[in-house]
């Protein structure tokens, strides 16, 4: 049986509006509770506005998943990106065109990648059937779809994540499926 995952991004924040690398702060998003069924399985970010956009949405019982934060961005953290750009031209580009820089002294894109992909690739091989529902960072979904879709690092950028999006994926052990939701009348 498929493993069904429910990536929810986290709503609309100052950080997010600002492009700030920073993950805290209350959320802007109002929706109704979602209905995920009894024995769905709910994990979220380790993030302040992950938290926040799993209330939002009634998630309220969850297991945080380390695995699934949003990329580390060591002395970056907390500074808008205008700012870092104005400031480290070379670094910002460095970051934006090679999935394996940190000048920032974080983490790289590809660390991103990797440890999303092994929590998934864990999931499928030890929970076949499990519906899973997970409030994670904008780096953490496309990493995710990066691994599903086998597609190369350079891809990361590509993957626009709207504020309190849905991504669905399907899988199985060795194998991951992009499931296309929205329907057009």
């Amino acid at each position: 049986m498929a493993v069904q995952l429910f990536l929810i991004a986290p709503g609309m924040n100052e950080a997010l509006r600002e492009a700030r690398f920073d993950d805290a702060g209350p959320v802007e998003t109002r929706a109704e509770p979602l209905c995920i069924g009894p024995r769905a399985r709910v994990v979220c970010s380790p993030s302040g506005r992950c938290r926040a956009t799993a209330a939002v949405f009634g998630l309220e019982r969850y297991e945080e998943v380390p695995a699934l934060a949003g990329c580390a961005m060591g002395r970056w953290r907390g500074r808008r990106l205008d700012e870092v750009a104005a400031a480290e031209p070379e670094a910002v580009a460095a970051w934006l065109g090679d999935p394996g820089a940190t000048p920032h002294g974080g983490e790289s894109l590809r660390q991103v990648r990797a440890r999303v992909a092994e929590w998934m690739d864990v999931l499928a091989a030890n929970d076949p059937g499990a519906r899973v529902w997970a409030v994670v960072e904008p780096d953490a979904i496309r990493a995710a779809i990066a691994h599903a879709l086998g597609a190369p690092e350079e891809v990361f950028w590509r993957l626009d994540v709207r504020p309190a999006s849905r991504v669905s994926l399907t899988g199985r052990a060795g194998r991951w499926n992009l499931q296309l939701d929205t329907q057009v009348a």
